[in-house]
């Protein structure tokens, strides 16, 4: 998921409640929800960080090691500055397990979001090079931000009016983000592909806003590849992007060979495509073809000089 919504739930757990616990607690869950991006930096390696993204930041290791880094950098902060006399009077003392367990708390909402959408994550990474998808959200979620925002806003109002119950519009959106899941997991299940004899792989892929449509990815045994978007209300529009898949090409493992972008790229590719021209190949992935970020997962192999 986008950053904005991995700190919004952050802060919504911090606001229901948790943020009670001890001093610090607020920044321990929002920075905690955001921890497994710090390898974002790599983006700068363009389309070869497609093999570095989603990866050890996200896998076992880094989860159990990044809480305690963090729980013990925000205990020295309180501490710096109760000896610099700048610590806040309000903030509550620090209480040192409870920052510990805010900082698991809030890292592990991170890969479970963002194994919901389709772009994929390496849960096991190092043990496993797998990648994981659970296809029920798009990567921005506009129906989580509103509810995460609503709810949070909500609760600093009426903790502001000094209201009884003020972390109550807080848990709300969290439950009701629960139940949004869910649902869209249900959905995913429901509008995935049936399998068909002639039916190599199929992907139920989220859409922007219609939580309750699925764009239904097909590639066939005969290499060809379909999309359609289908909806729980039962209509199905028609089959559209119909074409090869020409990812036999004997070309592109002899091309890909010394092409770190390419190798990246096909180690990340989960339903990859291939526009052949004579003096190059253009790879695509299936699931953003239709995508404005389409650009980023784009790969152009060229012949190797001799």
């Amino acid at each position: 998921m986008d950053n904005l919504t991995h700190s919004l739930i952050g802060a919504a757990l911090g606001q229901a409640g948790l943020k009670r616990k001890t001093g610090l607690a607020m920044p321990a869950l929002i920075i905690a929800a955001n921890l497994p991006d710090i390898d974002a930096p790599c983006a700068l390696y363009g389309v070869e960080s497609l093999a570095m993204r989603r990866g050890i930041t996200h896998g076992p290791i880094a989860l159990v090691l990044l809480p305690l880094v963090l729980a013990g950098l925000l205990i020295a902060f309180d501490r710096w500055q109760a000896r610099r006399g700048t610590r806040p009077e309000k903030r509550l003392p620090v209480h040192a397990g409870w920052l510990v367990a805010l900082c698991y708390i809030g890292i592990l909402t991170h890969p479970f979001f963002d194994w919901l959408n389709s772009y994929g994550i390496r849960l096991l990474e190092p043990f496993s090079h797998r990648w994981f998808y659970g296809d029920a959200l798009f990567i921005v979620d506009p129906w989580i931000l509103a509810m995460l925002g609503a709810g949070i806003w909500l609760s600093r109002r009426r903790e502001r009016a000094q209201k009884p119950k003020a972390s109550a519009p807080a848990r709300v959106g969290a439950y009701g983000v629960m139940a949004y899941v869910g649902v869209n997991l249900a959905i995913t299940w429901d509008l995935a592909p049936q399998p068909i004899s002639y039916v190599e792989k199929t992907v139920a892929n989220p859409v922007p806003i219609a939580f309750w449509k699925r764009d239904r990815l097909t590639r066939t045994v005969e290499n060809e590849r379909g999309s359609q978007i289908v909806s729980i209300s039962g209509d199905q529009g028609q089959v559209s992007d119909f074409g090869p898949i020409n990812m036999s090409d004997p070309r592109i493992a002899e091309w890909s060979k010394n092409d770190p972008a390419a190798k990246a790229f096909l180690f990340w590719s989960r339903m990859p495509v291939a526009e052949l021209h004579d003096d190059h190949i253009t790879l695509r992935d299936q699931r953003f073809l239709g995508s404005p970020a389409s650009g980023q997962f784009t790969v152009t192999l060229r012949k190797p000089k001799p």
